[in-house]
Parts: C-alpha cells; structure tokens; sequence
C-alpha cells in the first residue's frame, strides 16, 4: 500500500472533508481478497500490517483519507447534501492493466457527513456485502469488488447491539449521480466542469478531445448504466435503492445495502424494507435507471454546446436513445438466457416462460439454469419447475421449433451457451443470513468461505455444493432486506 495516488483529494476543498481516522479495539482479518490484492500489487505477506490499513488504525503513507461529498434524490425526493456518512476514501491504485482504482474503507467511523451517526457498519452488512459483490464480479456484471472484511472488536448500538465490522471496496470510481447533482444544485458550473473533466480523465479519455465532449460523456454513461441494468435482470437482482446517490458513473453496481436475488420469478419483487411503494422493484429497475440519468442530464446541460434550445433537444434525443437501448440490452440478455437469437418470435417465446414462471411460482435462477438438460432432450428437471407440466411441455414444443428454425454454425454448442449465461450459483438471501449468523454468533466463518468458493464458479456444477444451489425451504426464506446504516 505504498504507492497510494490522491487524485481525488487534489481536486479543490468542495469535493471532500479530511477525516481523521477513529481507531477500533481489537481489528481481526476475517477475510483477505488475495486475487484482487495480487492484480493491485499490494503485498500481502504482512497481514497484520495490512489488518492496520483495513482498520482504519492506521492511514497508508502518501494517503489522503477523505470523504467524498455528493447530494442525491432519495426515493425521488431531492437531498442537496448526503456525503460519505461512514467511508473513507484511503486514494488509489493501479491495476496490472494500468486502471486506476479507488481503495475504500466502509464502515470506518464519523465523518463532516455522518448526520448524527456513529459512522460504524455492523459486521453482518460488511459480510453481505463482500458475498454478493465478489459473486457479481464472477457473473461479469460491473461492481465494486471487495478486498478485505475485518471486523472491530467493538459494538455498534441499532435495536441492538451489534459485532462492527469494516469493509474495504475498490471501485472504477466511486463518483456518482449525485456527485454532479452537488455541483449543479450550487449552480457551481466551475466545478461541475472540474468534476465532469477529471470523469473524462479518469474513465473515458477517448473523448478528451471531441467538441462536444460534456454530451459525449453523458453518452458513455447511459451506455454504461445499460448494460447494467441489462445484467442485473438477466439474474434476478433487485438492487433495492437505486438513488442518484448509489449510481455510479462507472457503470459499476455501487452501494449493497437492501439488496437481494430473486428465488421465484416476480417481476414486482421487492425486498428493501425501506421501499414500501415498490419504487425500485425488480421490473422497474429499467425505468428508474432512466430516471437517474434524466437527473444527471439536468446536471450536465448547462455544459452541454450550443444555446438552451439546442442542448434540450440534444439530451432528449440522447435519453430516448437510451430508453431503446436499455429495453433492447435487457431483451437480448434474457433471449440469450433461452440460448435463441434476437427476434420478435423470439421475445415473445421468452415472455410466455416468464409469464408460466410468475403463475407457478417457479425459481428463477433453477429453471432457466435446467434449459441445459433440456437441450439435450431431458425434460424432467425443467417440468418440475412448474406446477403446470402441460403447458410447460406445450412451451419446450414452441422452443425447440424456434431451435431448429433459428440453426446457426454454434448450434451444436446450444448447451454449453446455456450454461455460460445461466448461473446454478447466486447469493441467495438464505445462505447469506446463514454465513452472517454462524459469524456473527460463533465466529464460524466455514460457510461463509463455502459460498464464496460455490459462488466464485456460478457457471460451473461442482462436488458438494448441491444444497448451496437450491432455493429456501419455507422457514429458510427471507422477505426483508435492510441498509445496514
């Protein structure tokens, strides 16, 4: 950690708040992320050096611990200041491919935006958090990853008290809609520039050059949110809180608080406890993305060439493009997913297995993940998935017809297509709570590392992992999720 950069905490004083680090009792190493800690070269044969730097007990030399300042809409309600309330940003390193990543402690103590609050997480959120972000990363789906869970020796006081916990998060960028939405509610147009020139800089330097760049990177932004968005319903993901303030500009799923995976297949799947009208559930994911993006073109326009009229028109142009995109990204990743290629015929065969999947109640990951067996004419496993087998049966008639008149040169690799889309292994919300409770309650971390392993594969059968690929039994099931805050 010794060749930390600052490029963040260069830019001017509005941007950030110094914190001085708040020391925790006892710090112990409870999971060390050494792929990710190898491909930022960070060395990693002294633990107990690096459980100092994951702590917040010590600041790495040539850091510059800061918290970012950002505003946000909060379930559509403007908030003008939000901030880091309980995360440190420590500076950043590079990758073995030369990217620049932010390095993170969350959970790390009070900062100028903590509102009151202690700046504490407690143990179970850093857990949650470091499953379901490292099983993203190995699905492909752009996320902040995880490099170290520690937890403090001390209690944080909720309803109760609580084991804390630090999570150390690396990201593109942790800039987000709401980092623009700061500037733009000060009419600080010097700094929305400032901010939007170091986003250029940083993530998109292929447009550095182009007239109209400030339009541009609100392009390669809405592309980026996309294909996010497009990933996350291709496996169920519910993000639970998609504010301005937890959508990165990176295109990076940022931020896992009440966030969950479906079991059974409901397109108004809520779990956050917080979301009592359903704001973000699953099938509405794709019009809050594009709510989100509205406000950062607000942000951006005053920026945007040409006179007020002019700029209007090009970022209504630029939104309606990105509503088509979006719709069309989700259609083809979900088409995939049946192993057919983009069509009309092909949309509406997938949206009557949906619509099966929803009467019945049938799994989610577990049926599109049994198309594999299907394809090679073995039934029995996608049927059981339904507890209307006829018309599940009337649908591998309609599938395998639009196989056959769909034949391709890959047509013989339809298994193994399937197999690289469908995942048998999620962080079901389940063996989350029961990885966070033996931790918790026995300092057992055997699970924990069990679903990791499980989870870090999710394409791939393996030995002894049956009963970490299948849904909750009634008394297992989970139907709330929570920020953790």
């Amino acid at each position: 950690m010794q060749n930390l950069k600052k490029t963040y905490s260069d830019l001017p004083k509005d941007f950030h708040r110094s914190i001085d680090p708040m020391p925790v009792i006892k710090p112990k190493l409870i999971c060390l992320n050494h792929e990710l800690a190898n491909d930022l070269s960070i060395d990693t044969t002294d633990e107990i050096q690096l459980l100092q730097y994951f702590s917040g007990n010590e600041v790495p030399e040539k850091s510059s611990a800061i918290a970012m300042a950002y505003a946000g809409h909060q379930f559509g309600n403007f908030v003008p200041q939000l901030g880091d309330g309980r995360a440190m940003l420590i500076g950043e390193l590079y990758d073995n491919e030369g990217k620049l990543k932010d390095i993170q402690l969350k959970g790390s103590g009070v900062t100028a935006f903590s509102r009151q609050g202690d700046g504490r997480s407690a143990i179970g959120p850093v857990i949650r958090e470091y499953i379901i972000s490292e099983a993203m990363h190995a699905m492909n789906i752009p996320t902040t990853r995880a490099l170290a869970a520690v937890s403090t020796g001390e209690h944080v006081f909720r309803e109760t008290a609580l084991k804390g916990g630090i999570l150390t998060r690396v990201s593109n960028s942790l800039v987000r809609v709401g980092t623009f939405e700061f500037f733009r509610a000060r009419q600080d147009f010097q700094n929305l520039r400032v901010l939007s020139d170091f986003t250029i800089d940083r993530l998109y330097p292929e447009i550095s050059e182009e007239e109209d760049k400030y339009l541009s990177l609100f392009n390669r932004i809405a592309k980026k949110q996309s294909i996010l968005i497009s990933k996350w319903m291709g496996v169920g993901f519910i993000h639970g809180v998609m504010n301005t303030d937890n959508c990165s500009i990176s295109g990076e799923t940022i931020d896992y608080g009440p966030c969950a995976f479906m079991d059974e297949y409901d397109p108004n799947a809520v779990f956050s406890s917080i979301d009592r009208q359903g704001r973000y559930r699953f099938n509405n994911q794709p019009k809050i993305a594009l709510w989100n993006l509205s406000c950062l073109a607000g942000c951006l326009m005053p920026i945007i060439q040409g006179e007020q009229e002019e700029r209007e028109e090009k970022i209504q142009a630029s939104l309606e493009e990105t509503a088509k995109d979006i719709d069309l990204l989700i259609n083809e990743e979900m088409v995939r997913k049946i192993g057919l290629e983009h069509s009309d015929e092909s949309e509406t065969l997938l949206q009557d297995l949906l619509k099966n999947m929803h009467e019945d109640g049938s799994d989610f990951t577990l049926t599109f993940r049994s198309l594999i067996a299907a394809s090679e004419k073995k039934y029995e496993g996608f049927l059981s998935n339904f507890k209307q087998a006829g018309r599940a049966k009337e649908w591998l008639k309609d599938w395998e017809r639009i196989i056959n008149n769909q034949k391709t040169k890959d047509q013989n690799n339809l298994a193994e297509k399937l197999r690289l889309i469908n995942p048998i292994y999620i962080p079901r919300n389940h063996l989350i709570e029961k990885a966070i409770k033996d931790i918790e309650n026995n300092e057992d971390d055997t699970f924990f590392y069990q679903l990791l392993e499980a989870t870090s594969k999710p394409y791939l059968d393996q030995k002894n992992m049956d009963l970490l690929s299948l849904p909750p039994e009634e008394e297992e099931r989970v139907t709330q999720t929570f920020c953790g805050t």
